[in-house]
C-alpha cells in the first residue's frame, strides 16, 4: 500500500509513476477535452485524431464514386469488415472468423439468443448476474417470454453477499453445480457496468459447461478493457459495442463472436439470416437460398456502414500498435492508485465496491459515497472532473491508459480530499 504521509513524499511517488509510463505519449493522438480530467472511457471514449482522415476517406470515395465505392473505393467498402476482424480478434483473443463487426450490442445480443437459447422442459431457464446492465435484462426477459416462459421462474439472478455488493466466484460456480441442470444458458457481464467486477470467465465457463449449459458474455465493458480470450476459454457466444474503451464513436457499430465450434459439423445451429451474412462468392448470384458465410459473419443481416467501420478502424489500428498486454499493464497501476489515494481519504467516507483483486476489475472503480455524494460528485464536475453518477450514490471513475495519467489521479485526490476539508 503508498502512504500519503505528505506532500513530498506523495509528489515523489506520482513522479515516479509518471516517469515510468510508457503510454505517456499516446495522450497526444486523442482529442482530450481542454482543462478537464476525463473519467467516462466506461461510457464513451476519446476520439483518436486519426478519425476525422479515415471518415474522410470514404465520404470523397463516395462524392467521387458514388454507388462504384463499393468495390472501387479505397478500401473497397465491400470487403471493410474483412480489413477490421483480424484486428478485433486480437483483442478479444478469437480466430478471425469467430468474430463479426455488426449491428449495435443489444441487435446482436438478440441474434445470439434466438441460436443458443433452445430451452426444453427440463432445462429452460437462463441465469444472469444482479445489477446487469438494464438492456441485457430487457433483452433477455423478451426471449423467455417469446418462448412462452414467465421471468420469474425461468430467470436466475445471482446475487452477490451484502454488505458486498461483487459476486463471488464461488457462489457464482455453487449455483451452476446446484441449478445446473435447469439452466439452458448463461448471460454475464465480462465486467459489470455498476461495479466494475471482471468475473472470471474461464472458470465460470468451465463450469457451466460441465453443466451442459450454453455460456454467453455482455463484453461491452471488457472488450479493450481487460485481457480476453475467447477461443482458448470456449465461450459459446459473445456481444459487445466499440463506443466505450474502443474510442470507436457514438452510436458505433457493435460487435459478436461465435466459437468455431459451432461452424461445423452435425449441429447445425438455427439463425435469423439476411443477405449480408451470405457468401461473398455467391452474393450477388441473388440466390433465393442463403449460403451462409463459414464464420460468425453468418449472423450478418443488412449491409455494413462504411462510415461506422472506418471510425473503428482508427481506433484498432491504435490498438494493434500498442497491444493489450501494454495497456492492461498500465491500467492495472492506475486502478490499483487511485485504489489507494481513495483509501488515504478515509472509510468515513467512501466504500469501494469493485473488487480489490486486479484479476477481478479493470480500469474502473465505483465507489458509494457515505455522505453527500451527488455533492461529491458536483464538486468533482465543477472542477473539471468528467466521472459518472448512478443512484443513489454511487460514482464510477475509469482512468483509461492510452490516455489518463498518473497525475490525473494525484489531481482527483486533491480535489476529493478538498471537498472533504470543506465538510
Amino acid at each position: 500500500m503508498i502512504d500519503f504521509k505528505n506532500r513530498m513524499e506523495k509528489n515523489m511517488l506520482f513522479t515516479r509513476y509518471s516517469h515510468n509510463d510508457p503510454l505517456s505519449d499516446w495522450k497526444g493522438q486523442f482529442f482530450y477535452p481542454q482543462g478537464k480530467i476525463y473519467w467516462c472511457g466506461h461510457s464513451l471514449g476519446l476520439q483518436p485524431k486519426s478519425t476525422q482522415e479515415k471518415i474522410e476517406s470514404i465520404v470523397e470515395d463516395w462524392a467521387a464514386l458514388g454507388v462504384e465505392g463499393w468495390f472501387a473505393g479505397n478500401p473497397p467498402w465491400w470487403r471493410l469488415d474483412e480489413q477490421l476482424k483480424p484486428l478485433m480478434s486480437k483483442i478479444v483473443g478469437a480466430q478471425p472468423e469467430e468474430v463479426a463487426i455488426m449491428n449495435a450490442l443489444t441487435v446482436n445480443l438478440h441474434l445470439m439468443l434466438i441460436t443458443f437459447f433452445r430451452p426444453t422442459k427440463d432445462r429452460y431457464r437462463i441465469l444472469i448476474e444482479e445489477n446487469a446492465f438494464p438492456s441485457d435484462m430487457y433483452a433477455v426477459k423478451s426471449q423467455l417470454r417469446l418462448h412462452g416462459l414467465k421471468p420469474e421462474d425461468a430467470l436466475i439472478e445471482v446475487k452477490s453477499r451484502k454488505p458486498e455488493w461483487y459476486i463471488r466466484t464461488e457462489d457464482l460456480l455453487e449455483t451452476l453445480e446446484r441449478e445446473g441442470e435447469s439452466i439452458a444458458l448463461i448471460l454475464l457481464g465480462g465486467v459489470n457496468y455498476l461495479t466494475g467486477q471482471a468475473f472470471e470467465m474461464e472458470k465460470i465457463t468451465k463450469k457451466a459447461h460441465e453443466q451442459g449449459c450454453v455460456v454467453g458474455y455482455d463484453l461491452a465493458h471488457a472488450v479493450g478493457n481487460i485481457l480476453l480470450n475467447l477461443h482458448d476459454w470456449e465461450v459459446d457466444f459473445a456481444v459487445w459495442c466499440t463506443y466505450k474503451y474502443l474510442n470507436a464513436g457514438p452510436g458505433a457499430v457493435g460487435g459478436a463472436f461465435v466459437h468455431e465450434r459451432h461452424f461445423s459439423g452435425d449441429n447445425q445451429l438455427q439463425r435469423l439470416e439476411g443477405w449480408w451474412g451470405n457468401s461473398r462468392n455467391t452474393q450477388f448470384l441473388m440466390r433465393p437460398d442463403f449460403d451462409p458465410i463459414q464464420g460468425a459473419s453468418a449472423w450478418q443481416l443488412s449491409s455494413h456502414s462504411p462510415l461506422l467501420l472506418a471510425s473503428l478502424l482508427a481506433s484498432l489500428e491504435m490498438f494493434e500498435e500498442v497491444g493489450m498486454s501494454a495497456l492492461r499493464d498500465k491500467s492495472v497501476k492506475l486502478t490499483g492508485l487511485l485504489e489507494t489515494a481513495i483509501d488515504n481519504l478515509g472509510q468515513d467516507y467512501f466504500e469501494l465496491l469493485t473488487p480489490r483483486d486486479a484479476n477481478q476489475r479493470g480500469c474502473q472503480l465505483s465507489i458509494a459515497a457515505k455522505k453527500k455524494g451527488k455533492e461529491l460528485f458536483d464538486y468533482l464536475s465543477r472542477h473539471g472532473v468528467l466521472a459518472d453518477w448512478r443512484e443513489p450514490n454511487v460514482i464510477r471513475m475509469a482512468p483509461v491508459p492510452f490516455y489518463n495519467s498518473f497525475e490525473e489521479v494525484e489531481a482527483v485526490y486533491q480535489i476529493m480530499k478538498e471537498f472533504i476539508k470543506k465538510g
